[in-house]
């Protein structure tokens, strides 16, 4: 185990990522998820990476600490509990830490997933193991639904695939869109190359429709809070829309090109959160709808804005 006193002004992640402590970014951000990490002897999360150091502060590196071999679901959200939002005899809706995929990676490398807790929760249950129903990123926060029957799973499936469910994300972005309300159109094909979603000709095959709704809920100095609510669900879809406005997110990584993306305010992930789901029940036709608030590093992100911009509240 290592005690080094911090001099303070840095992130804890980049703090860490110096040569003369773990010597790269990602070395840093998995002690972080696996617990090797103490500040002022408090447990650091990856929730703590965008953390400014003060000077004097003590930071703990313990490297071979005991269970620490693999990522930890804790380690990954905020408060390092499985939220279930909803669950009966057919499905279960979560609401998703930042950090954490919806499914294990197809490559089999150990990566804390949704699917993996649920199935822990129920094994232990005696009942059947979670099926996917549809997926949200792994650093975009909130509801994700899961179903636990084969005909409950094909029918919500169904539901996504016309697009039924009701979907609604809050984000944060940089500038002012202008309406402060209006409808994002684009044709979006999936690049399995580069892994991104791109724009392309309104005539191309390969390319899908992409269609959202957003409105302003509340405007900063340099950054908006909007609602986003999908009538198409692409993969990464809101997250490009929205930079192809010139509204990028707020901490977003992927889809930035240059140094005008080169932003001041720092945050550790994409300012995306699924903040509300309604669909129909599997089984009795029933409307069902759920709310998931702001996770509390978005809360703080817009309470930092705030004061920027010279208000408390909204």
């Amino acid at each position: 185990m290592r005690v080094v006193v911090a001099a303070g002004g840095t992130r804890l992640d980049r703090f860490l990522a110096e040569p003369a402590q773990l010597g790269s970014r990602s070395r840093a951000s998995k002690a972080l998820e696996r617990g090797k990490v103490f500040v002022n002897d408090r447990e650091a999360t990856p929730a703590d990476a965008g953390r400014r150091l003060e000077a004097g502060d003590r930071v703990r590196i313990w490297m071979d600490r005991p269970g620490s071999a693999r990522r930890r679901w804790g380690r990954a959200g905020a408060d390092g509990e499985l939220r279930i939002v909803y669950q009966d005899s057919a499905l279960i809706v979560v609401n998703k830490p930042a950090g954490v995929l919806t499914v294990p990676l197809p490559t089999g490398e150990h990566e804390p997933s949704v699917e993996e807790q649920l199935s822990v929760h129920l094994r232990t249950r005696g009942k059947r193991k979670p099926l996917v129903v549809h997926r949200i990123d792994r650093d975009t926060s909130g509801l994700v639904v899961f179903a636990t029957r084969a005909d409950a799973q094909s029918r919500l499936k169904g539901q996504f695939k016309r697009h039924e469910p009701e979907r609604v994300y809050l984000a944060v972005i940089y500038g002012h869109p202008s309406p402060p309300s209006g409808t994002w159109r684009d044709r979006l094909m999936w690049d399995q190359a580069y892994l991104i979603q791109k724009e392309t000709h309104p005539r191309d095959p390969r390319g899908k429709d992409a269609v959202s709704e957003y409105r302003v809920v509340e405007r900063f100095a340099t950054a908006s809070l909007v609602e986003v609510r999908l009538h198409t669900g692409k993969r990464n879809q809101i997250r490009l829309q929205a930079r192809l406005r010139g509204h990028t997110l707020v901490g977003e990584r992927r889809y930035v090109y240059g140094p005008d993306d080169l932003r001041p305010i720092d945050f550790p992930r994409q300012a995306l959160h699924s903040h509300r789901l309604s669909l129909r029940h599997p089984v009795t036709d029933e409307l069902l709808s759920f709310e998931a608030a702001l996770p509390s590093d978005m809360a703080d992100l817009i309470s930092r804005l705030r004061i920027q911009t010279g208000r408390s509240g909204v």
